[in-house]
């Protein structure tokens, strides 16, 4: 979106921020934007992170705690009275294997990638409320654009994520709060690191949190990297069925010989 606000001048909260795309990204803003709160469950990491910069604040909360967010929520009222961005990074993965089928993975999933971000979103809501131009970035994922083998439940849990946030985006619309989903490719961090499959285009962390900033510098709806991945996966999702599921059965290991 053009005409978007400085980060300069902006009070951002970041969840997700100890590890990953979420440290990077913390790492890059601290020196560009006015403050930023940084939120994740290890609040030794956030520590670590914050004591280089004097205006990043750690602010260790869980995300599934609605609790836990309203009292970090608190925090942020009482030392700068508003929000300018919330960016909702926080999220985990797992695979399913269908011969041995775990029901309660979909629970937890799906708690910590949906669930928590909607909740953060209704933590920081009043807050963004009260800025000029309140802004809600949420980390989705290109498995959206097509159902995988293994991503039930991670790919239903941003699917769930990519949905909430265009209809918020709608509904915020009269409200002057703007939305981006963030739908990264492979990207080379702790949660990747313990794939034992073939990463197309794996990604740089460093390289990804560039990207993202990027995007949410412009305001940009949807911020998807790297580019060449999430436009093969977005022609696949949209060709005929019977070829997709031609093409998605050849990756699944239950079809391996």
């Amino acid at each position: 979106m053009s005409n978007a606000p400085e980060l300069s001048n902006q009070i951002i909260w970041l969840t997700g921020a100890s590890s990953g795309i979420g440290e990077a990204v913390a790492e890059m803003l601290a020196s560009r934007c006015k403050t930023l709160y940084i939120s994740a469950r290890s609040e030794d990491k956030l520590n670590a992170l914050a004591k280089h910069h004097s205006n990043v604040k750690a602010l260790p909360c869980d995300i599934t705690d609605p609790s836990s967010l309203a009292d970090a929520a608190k925090i942020i009222e009482q030392e700068s009275g508003y929000l300018d961005t919330l960016i909702a990074n926080a999220g985990t993965c797992e695979y399913v294997d269908v011969n041995n089928y775990e029901a309660d993975m979909f629970r937890r999933v799906l708690e910590t990638n949906f669930l928590g971000l909607t909740n953060t979103v209704g933590a920081a809501l009043t807050l963004l409320k009260g800025s000029k131009r309140g802004y809600i970035v949420g980390v989705s994922s290109s498995v959206s654009f097509l159902p995988m083998p293994r991503a039930q439940a991670y790919g239903a849990s941003k699917a769930a994520v990519s949905h909430y946030l265009e209809a918020m985006k709608a509904d915020l619309a009269g409200c002057g709060i703007d939305v981006s989903v963030v739908s990264p490719g492979f990207v080379k961090t702790p949660l990747t690191d313990v794939n034992d499959f073939p990463m197309p285009m794996l990604m740089e962390v460093d390289k990804a949190a560039q990207a993202m900033i990027n995007g949410i510098e412009r305001r940009q709806w949807h911020i998807q990297f790297p580019k060449r991945f999430t436009i093969m996966l977005n022609i696949i999702g949209h060709l005929p069925a019977f070829i997709r599921h031609r093409l998605t059965a050849k990756m699944s290991r239950s079809n391996a010989s």
